[in-house]
């Protein structure tokens, strides 16, 4: 499910991936079962080639991955974290358009 520039994050790779990363980082968490999640999936993996190289941009399984879920929070879905210096700077919850999310981004680069 994930685009060329597209991550994938895990409970495993969650730190160094996202929370040590140098440049801003918006993580996707969603379900393969979430309707909603599956029709943001394209959009994200647009982003993520849109961005490339100023923000990380990568999708987590909350199936897979329930502990970061549970640390952030994460009780509807899809929902989009930023993260910044290991911090969350934003969230956005449920399937938003293209054009929203890339303005919150854009806040961030």
């Amino acid at each position: 499910m994930a685009g060329g520039s597209t991550k994938t994050f895990t409970d495993a790779n969650f730190e160094q991936e996202v929370l040590k990363s140098d440049i801003p980082v918006l993580v996707d968490f969603w379900a393969p079962w979430c309707g909603p999640c599956m029709r943001l999936g394209p959009t994200i993996d647009a982003l993520a080639t849109e961005f490339d190289g100023q923000i990380k941009i990568g999708k987590m399984n909350t199936d897979e991955n329930q502990d970061n879920a549970i640390k952030y929070g994460i009780n509807s879905i899809p929902a989009l974290l930023i993260f910044k210096g290991g911090e969350v700077v934003d969230k956005m919850v449920g399937a938003h358009p293209k054009d929203k999310i890339a303005g919150v981004l854009k806040a961030q680069v």
